[in-house]
Order: C-alpha cells, then structure tokens, then sequence
C-alpha cells in the first residue's frame, strides 16, 4: 500500500504551517522552497485544505497561509483522508463498496486481515497530531525505521512517547 504524492505533499505543506503556527502566515512559495516541493503542485493541494477549513488565507503583500486550528487538534488521518480519500486497503472496504458485489464475500478468508490493516492505518493517522510529528522529527523521515518506535502490543501500533 502507497500513499500517493498528493497525500505526501499535502501533510508535508501541513507540518510547515504547524511549525509556524502563531506566526506570521507562509506564503506557498516559502512552503515550497523550504520542502523543495514544486510551487504549483502546492497551489493545487491548497484548495481542497481551504474548503475543509484546514488552513486559512490572508492576502496581500504579506499574506499567506496558515492553520485555521491549532496543530493538536489536526490529526494526520484528516490530511491523509482529504487528498486521498478514505483509507481502504482493498476495494470491498471502501466506503462506496456494495455489500455482495464481489461473490467471493461470504467465503473470503483476506478480507479480515485487510481490514485489521485498514483499523491499525486508521489508528496510527487518526491518533497522530500535527503536534505529535513536531514533537518526533524522524516521524517523517524516510529512513527512520519504524521498528525503532514503542510498540504498544494490545493496540498493534506504534505508541506515543
């Protein structure tokens, strides 16, 4: 399973307005140069973050963006859902999926195990703030392997330190 570009993108523009939060707004084109991300892909992904009032902006010579909330109350799961829509790891745990499309449902031994994936992805995203990664830089970083974080057994997800 892949989170698209969008979604990447997307979360990373959302940690740079978190960092800032209080401050002055950003403009995307700061955004931009400070993730190396190509400004006009960012102007896409602000529109769909204004709508859902994520992010507010301000015009002008000094404008730009910034949270419309605080970075404890925007959870990663929000982000992830909003440029990718809902996590679903398989087709029959969409949300739009008919129950009885596929004919292989009332026997099918996968779906259980897609969606104890889908649950722990939705737990993980859903239960880290924006405020959280700030707290844990080498959340973001690719090569921080995610056996190094604490592993709470009972939840079969990473724990908050």
């Amino acid at each position: 399973m892949r989170i698209s570009s969008r979604a990447h993108y997307g979360l990373r523009m959302m940690t740079e307005l978190a960092k800032g939060h209080g401050g002055p707004p950003l403009s995307l084109a700061e955004i931009a140069r400070r993730e190396g991300m190509p400004l006009a892909y960012l102007e896409q992904l602000i529109a769909p973050l204004r709508r859902a009032r994520l992010v507010e902006g301000t015009r002008g010579l000094h404008g730009g963006y910034r949270l419309a909330r605080t970075p404890q109350d925007v959870t990663v799961l929000e982000i992830v859902e909003l440029m990718e829509g809902p996590v679903a790891p398989v087709e029959c745990l969409a949300e739009n999926y008919q129950s009885g499309a596929c004919s292989r449902e009332p026997e099918c031994l996968s779906r259980p195990l897609w969606g104890r994936l889908q649950h722990a992805v939705q737990q993980v995203l859903g239960g880290t703030t924006l405020a959280d990664m700030l707290r844990e830089p080498g959340f973001l970083d690719p090569e921080c392997p995610v056996a190094s974080l604490p592993f709470s057994r009972e939840l079969g997800q990473p724990a908050h330190v």
